[in-house]
C-alpha cells in the first residue's frame, strides 16, 4: 500500500478502537439494539449532510437500493449490535482483540467467494494462529465456567463474520460513488434497526451527558467520517489489506479502556492478542517474504 493509504488505515484503526470505548459508555443506559440504532441513525444523518453538500445524485436503480439495504443490515446494523451486546460481559479491549480476527474470517470468506482471493498456505497458517488466539482468549472463561463470557466471545466472532461477508459483498459496488454507498446503506440500517430497537427495548431514557457525547462520537466520527474514508480507499487497496485496521483498533481500545474506564486485562488476553497478530502478519505475508528473500 502507498504511504497515504497507510495513514488512513492507521487513523481508521485508532478511531474504530475508540468505538469500543463509546460502546462501553452507551450500554450503561442503552440496550445493545439502541446502541446500534443510534450509531447507524446518527451516522446516516451525517452522511446525508455530506451527500447534500456535495450535491450527489440519488441512484435510480431499485435493485441497487435493495443491495445497499442488505449491506446496511449485514455490515452495520447486526455487528454494531453484537459488539455492545458482548461488551456487557467483556472488557472493551477484549472485544477489540476478538475484532482483530476480521482479516482472518475475511480470508476464509474470500477463499469461497466467487471471484475472491484464494487462500495460500501462508494465509491458512494465519487463520490457524488467529483462531488459536481466540481459543486463548476463551481460556479464562472456560476455567471459571464463565458461560456468559464464552457467549460474548461468540457474538464478537459472529460480528467479524458479518464484516467479512460485507467486505466481499462490497466488491459489486466498485463503480458506485463512495458517498452514495455509505449514505444509502446506513439509511437502510437505520430504517430497520430503529423499529427493532423500539420493539425489543422500548423508548430509550438517556440521563447522562456522556451518553450523548458517546452517541455523537460513535455516530459522526466512527461512522460518518470513517465510512466516507473507508469506501474511498477500499477499492484501491482491497478487502484483505483494508482489514489491517484491526492491528490498530485493539491497541487504542486497550489504552482507553484501561486509562478511562478502569478495565483490567489478564495476561492471557495479551497472549491471545499476540497469537492473533502473528496470524495477521502471516496473512499479510510481507515480513515472511522479506525473510525468504534475505535467506536466498
Amino acid at each position: 500500500m502507498a504511504a497515504r493509504d497507510w495513514f488512513w488505515v492507521i487513523l481508521l484503526g485508532a478511531i474504530w478502537g475508540c468505538s469500543f470505548l463509546f460502546n462501553a459508555v452507551l450500554i450503561r443506559e442503552l440496550g445493545p439494539l439502541w446502541v446500534s440504532a443510534a450509531r447507524v441513525g446518527i451516522g446516516a444523518l451525517g452522511c446525508w449532510a455530506v451527500f447534500i453538500a456535495l450535491r450527489k445524485p440519488l441512484p435510480r436503480s431499485p435493485l441497487l437500493y435493495l443491495q445497499l439495504l442488505f449491506l446496511g443490515i449485514l455490515g452495520y446494523a447486526i455487528p454494531f449490535a453484537l459488539f455492545p451486546l458482548s461488551q456487557m460481559h467483556l472488557a472493551s479491549g477484549v472485544a477489540a482483540i476478538v475484532n482483530a480476527l476480521t482479516p482472518i474470517t475475511t480470508v476464509i470468506v474470500s477463499h469461497f467467494w466467487p471471484g475472491g482471493e484464494r487462500a495460500t498456505w501462508l494465509k491458512s497458517a494465519g487463520v490457524v494462529a488467529g483462531f488459536g488466539g481466540a481459543a486463548i482468549l476463551a481460556l479464562p472463561a472456560l476455567q471459571s465456567d464463565g458461560t456468559s463470557q464464552l457467549w460474548a466471545i461468540g457474538a464478537c466472532l459472529l460480528a467479524t463474520l458479518c464484516y467479512a461477508v460485507s467486505l466481499n459483498y462490497t466488491r459489486r459496488f466498485a463503480k458506485i460513488e463512495p458517498t452514495t454507498i455509505a449514505t444509502i446503506a446506513l439509511t437502510g440500517a437505520a430504517l430497520t434497526g430503529i423499529p427493532v430497537a423500539f420493539l425489543v427495548h422500548g423508548v430509550p431514557l438517556v440521563t447522562r451527558i456522556e451518553t450523548w457525547g458517546a452517541a455523537l462520537g460513535i455516530g459522526l466520527l466512527a461512522t460518518t467520517f470513517a465510512f466516507m474514508v473507508m469506501y474511498r480507499i477500499l477499492p484501491r487497496i482491497g478487502a484483505t489489506n483494508f482489514t489491517s485496521v484491526t492491528f490498530i483498533a485493539p491497541v487504542s481500545a486497550i489504552i482507553f479502556g484501561v486509562t478511562l474506564l478502569g478495565e483490567t486485562l489478564l495476561p492471557s488476553h495479551f497472549l491471545g492478542m499476540a497469537a492473533i497478530f502473528v496470524g495477521l502478519l502471516l496473512i499479510d505475508g510481507r515480513i515472511v517474504r522479506r525473510w525468504q528473500r534475505a535467506g536466498a
